[in-house]
């Protein structure tokens, strides 16, 4: 039988996996309103239609990781992953320009991301 702490242990990394895929969930819902944005006809209303469960799912995953992760960190490495993802999925899906500056705030935020990883363990 495994010790208290490497159960609690245990747990809390399955809840940072959980986390990381909340966000990803909120990087596809947000491109599905990208896609939208761009399509016409029953094309957009599938995209809209895709756009519900992503957004379920994100929240769903967010809140199952808040049982053990600070609501803060959570929500701050939440965001910046939906944020940073989003960024990334405009440059090579929607032709969003690149620039220098993008790339530096993309960088600082992901690196803001894994600082927090590090600090919450």
């Amino acid at each position: 039988m495994l010790q208290p702490s490497i159960r609690i242990a245990r747990h809390t990394n399955m809840n940072w996996i959980i986390l990381v895929l909340a966000g990803l969930c909120e990087c596809g819902f947000t491109f599905c309103l990208g896609s939208a944005k761009e399509a016409a006809g029953t094309q957009r209303f599938l995209w809209y239609v895709a756009f519900v469960p992503l957004y379920i799912l994100s929240i769903y995953l967010l809140i199952k990781a808040t049982q053990s992760l600070p609501i803060g960190t959570a929500y701050a490495v939440w965001t910046g992953i939906g944020a940073a993802g989003t960024v990334l999925l405009g440059i090579f899906f929607f032709h969003e320009p690149v620039t220098a500056a993008r790339i530096l705030f993309i960088s600082t935020l992901i690196l803001s991301i894994i600082g927090l990883k590090i600090v919450s363990i």
